[in-house]
């Protein structure tokens, strides 16, 4: 029976963020307590879709999750423990904006199961998180994360940003060497996307910011490798980096093909055959629907399947497993590939 891998996503947000183009709201933070009842729904409706109860990681994403108030994190939890088996090696991760790490979250963070926390910290650099709308300065992430390791959380990871408007390579030599020096065991680190839509790309259009040089870019990424290696982080997917026994267990998911449920308004579900289904981003109308919540679901052609698999697989350092592939799809991949293993730029080993 495959992995199954649950995610839930919360789409509240106090404010929102210049650069961010995931699906969330600042408004209806009242709703929230609807909000979980829509999501117990949806779960009892869909667990009869899932092959098998036991979950090997569990995802809530937003949005920011560490918005929940107490009672309805436990909540929350009390109703995924009800219609799916929590296994206690199971990866459980939670999103966490540092302004939201108090100490009374932290005591009713410890009363669920969450052993993961991704923290979304994007610079250390103050006048860079008041350009990109953010609640919290440095000094308030990097408490956050002495607290949390003070109160016995270990797996934690924080994301980065590399080519932010101003972002000098000084800055971002600070950023890397501050985040790991906390000791933390995963850094995601993603290079900056204008994103269309959302205020910072509009703010490019009227000429307010200008994009990062991509040599710069180019040169932030490579020092971000050397840095990490040194460290002692396994570079094991293009924008993460873990130390060892620390990858993430849940995002792997996504890139290597396995089912996952995910469970909210705009979440995406995946059966690990031929079925994508992306619920409607729309809180009032996954609050209020009694059947099915909304959604659009795509079936995938040999096509898709192969080329989906060639783009997430070459993402990650294990590369493009060759008995993945049918016999014509593996002869196909390895012609195409042939110019590059010649070149130097790919190699096949062990399969």
């Amino acid at each position: 029976m495959p992995p199954l891998h649950l995610y839930l996503h919360i789409p509240f947000c106090r404010s929102r963020c210049i650069y961010c183009d995931f699906y969330s709201t600042t408004l209806g933070l009242d709703s929230m307590k609807s909000y979980v009842e829509a999501l117990e729904h949806e779960m009892l409706l869909r667990k009869q879709t899932v092959k098998g109860s036991r979950v090997h990681t569990i995802y809530i994403g937003g949005g920011t999750p560490s918005l929940l108030p107490p009672e309805l994190l436990a909540r929350l939890f009390s109703i995924i423990s009800t219609h799916f088996t929590i296994p206690s090696e199971a990866e459980i991760t939670i999103e966490a904006n540092p302004d939201d790490i108090s100490q009374e979250w932290i005591d009713s963070l410890k009363a669920t199961p969450v052993n993961r926390i991704s923290m979304g910290v994007q610079t250390f650099s103050d006048s860079l998180l008041r350009l990109l709308g953010r609640r919290h300065d440095a000094d308030k992430a990097l408490h956050a994360v002495r607290e949390l390791q003070k109160a016995g959380y270990k797996n934690i990871s924080i994301d980065l940003i590399y080519g932010l408007p101003g972002q000098t390579m000084d800055i971002w030599q600070h950023d890397v060497r501050t985040a790991l020096a906390l000791d933390i065991k995963h850094l995601s680190a993603y290079s900056l996307t204008y994103e269309e839509g959302t205020r910072l790309d509009a703010m490019l259009r009227k000429g307010l910011v200008q994009e990062t040089d991509e040599e710069l870019c180019l040169q932030m990424y490579n020092n971000l490798m050397e840095e990490t290696s040194k460290a002692g982080f396994q570079h094991y997917e293009i924008s993460n980096f873990a130390q060892p026994g620390f990858h993430s267990r849940h995002n792997s998911c996504y890139w290597n093909s396995s089912p996952y449920l995910g469970l909210g308004a705009g979440a995406h579900s995946y059966d690990g055959q031929r079925l994508r289904r992306a619920n409607q981003p729309d809180i009032k109308a996954y609050i209020a629907a009694t059947g099915d919540v909304p959604h659009e679901t795509e079936q995938l052609t040999d096509d898709s399947l192969y080329n989906e698999l060639i783009m997430t697989r070459l993402r990650t350092s294990a590369g493009i497993p060759l008995e993945a592939l049918s016999p014509t799809n593996q002869t196909y991949c390895l012609e195409q590939a042939e110019q590059h293993i010649r070149t130097g730029q790919l190699q096949l080993a062990g399969g």
